[in-house]
């Protein structure tokens, strides 16, 4: 199977995910801001939850583009980050409207790390296939942000136990990491090109 397939088929299904959410924003009902209130949670667990998407809709676009080859191996490996990945708009709509809850602010953590693991798992077996001199290999030697990520998640988690707030402060600097694009393979792409044949 082609990369294309891949990356086409993996890009329907996160603009699939991220129409859901968008219509869990119900319209308030009344016609001042005060029937805006009850929404802020609602909104800002959307606003976590798109960006967290997003970033992975782009890292998962830079990881193909440096991917060699695509075999079931993989394909297994992005069923599973979709899979977990489909499951924020549920985690999103809980969260959402149980915001203090301690078991819907520890259940979206779950679903984030479970993603983050299976991004991981993915770019390990991409860069295996490639070999240790690949591009892909090169660029990606040290994924501090990813590990950094997969820890403060993980820490999230337990802590919505006793303070959802702090899991909630802890999900959302999680992916405020990600603002700034990680750069390594758009960067060992483009000096792998500009190196003479």
């Amino acid at each position: 199977m082609s990369k294309g397939r891949v990356e086409a088929f993996s890009d329907g299904v996160l603009a699939i995910i991220l129409t859901i959410m968008a219509f869990e924003l119900k319209v308030p009902t009344g016609g001042d801001l005060t029937a805006l209130g009850p929404l802020v949670p609602v909104f800002l667990t959307y606003a976590l939850s798109f960006l967290t998407v997003g970033t992975y809709w782009n890292n998962h676009h830079h990881l193909f583009q440096a991917a060699g080859r695509v075999d079931s191996a993989v394909l297994w490996a992005n069923l599973n980050l979709l899979f977990w990945l489909s499951l924020m708009p549920f985690a999103t709509g809980w969260m959402g409207a149980n915001s203090t809850a301690p078991v819907p602010v520890a259940a979206y953590g779950v679903v984030m790390l479970l993603a983050a693991f299976s991004y991981w798992n993915l770019q390990h077996i991409l860069v295996s296939q490639a070999g240790p001199a690949s591009v892909l290999a090169q660029a990606i030697r040290s994924n501090r942000k990813g590990l950094v990520t997969l820890a403060i998640v993980s820490c999230g988690i337990p802590c919505a136990i006793f303070a959802p707030w702090l899991s909630q402060a802890l999900y959302v600097s999680s992916a405020a990491i990600w603002l700034v694009p990680d750069r390594q393979i758009e960067r060992a792409l483009n000096a792998s090109s500009s190196r003479p044949a």
